[in-house]
Parts: C-alpha cells; structure tokens; sequence
C-alpha cells in the first residue's frame, strides 16, 4: 500500500502588527514658538506648577499664590516679553516647564466673565451676531473674550452707558501691564489647562471692540446672577 502524501498548505504570513505611538502632545515651548512666529503675538515665560509630594504648587513656592503656575516670575517681567519665534524658542530652552503667558494691552485686551455667563454670551453672539472673536476658557471657571486692544480701560464707562453697570459686578477686563495665561498653560493647582473655545483665525484680522460685545456679555452676566 502505497502511503500518499500531500502537500500542507502553508498559512498565511500574518503581518506583524505595528503599533502606531500617538501624536506627540506639542510642548510648552513649541505653542510658544507658534504663537510668537505664526500669530506674531508677544509671549512671555512664566511660573509652572511643581509636585509638592503629590500636591501641585507654583514654582514661585508662595503658599498663598493667588495664580499658580500662570504669572510672570520676576517684577521687571516686560524686558521678557517678546514677538520673535526665535528668542521665544531660546527662553523656553531654558525654562522649558515655563508657563505661556500672553500680555495684554499690546495687541488685545480680555474681557473675563464666570463661565455660565460665557457660555449664554458665547452662543447669543453666535447666533445673533456680532461674531466675537478668539475665546478661551481657564480652570478657574472664566471665559475669556479676546477683544481690541486697548479697549479695557473703556469698558466700566461703556457698561455704565449702557445701564449694566451695576448688574455686572464679576466682569474683569485685562488691559495695559497685565497678562492672561495661553493654552495649554496648566493653571490652578488641580494642573488643568487654559483651551480655545473658538480659536484665532490665523492670518491677518483684527479683534472685535469691545463695544459690539458688551450688550450680550453684560445681558448674560445679568441672567446668571439672577438665576
């Protein structure tokens, strides 16, 4: 009897699975660089937050910091400020954990309302108009309205003509000699981040007044305090 072999087909060749690390999250340093080089607006290095044996505080070490990791580090902050991608890139090389800080008063002004109100200012002006312009919300329960610079000086007298100068005790403008913190920039000691509501057009543009905003940022803050 004669013993018949046949042939065993010979599996497949199974590709070898390639794990695709994720993107790489953009550093400190990087967003700087961008906001300075594609933007072209004026960036500044600031604290950071640190691990205190499992509790975040500033590296400024103040226990009473009333802005952990989001404020300049030395009095005579402005001689850091700079609109160069490439000084930024140096600055950050040497404070690489450095806080973005973005200062005011150069080339926009904040309008900061508490985030209920931000939300029904943000889709009122999204509906009905006046487009507002870049918008950020921070970890401390604030939106933040980019507007024109040199706008926040003017804006008690524009409410107080407008009537809603009483109703709008929690509106904080940021003007000429202060700062807001950029995302990502962590800020609080929880270590959650400053994020874009509605981001920069890139390109040339200018931020909206002040003025066209006001009505339905002044309204919201109204409402919310009533409810």
């Amino acid at each position: 009897m004669e013993n018949t072999f046949r042939a065993v087909p010979a599996a497949a060749a199974v590709p070898p699975v390639v794990k695709v690390p994720p993107p790489r999250a953009a550093s400190l340093a990087e967003h700087a660089v961008r906001y300075a080089g594609e933007r072209h607006w004026d960036v500044l290095p600031g604290a950071w937050l640190e691990d205190g044996g499992g509790v975040l505080r500033c590296s400024c070490a103040l226990p009473a910091c009333d802005a952990p990791g989001a404020h300049p580090t030395r009095p005579d902050w402005h001689g850091q400020v700079t609109g160069s991608a490439a000084t930024a890139r140096r600055l950050w090389e040497e404070h690489p954990r450095a806080s973005v800080l973005l200062p005011t008063g150069r080339l926009f002004d904040v309008i900061e309302i508490a985030e209920a109100a931000g939300c029904l200012a943000l889709a009122r002006l999204e509906r009905s108009g006046p487009p507002p312009g870049p918008v950020a919300v921070t970890p401390l329960g604030t939106l933040q309205f980019y507007v024109r610079a040199g706008d926040a000086p003017r804006v008690p007298g524009l409410l107080r003509q407008t009537g809603w100068g009483q109703a709008v005790g929690d509106l904080r403008t940021r003007g000429d000699g202060e700062w807001v913190a950029a995302p990502p920039t962590r800020v609080g000691t929880r270590g959650s981040a400053v994020r874009w509501v509605r981001r920069p057009v890139p390109g040339p543009g200018g931020m909206p007044e002040a003025a066209a905003l006001l009505p339905a940022l002044a309204y919201a803050c109204a409402q919310t305090r009533e409810v």
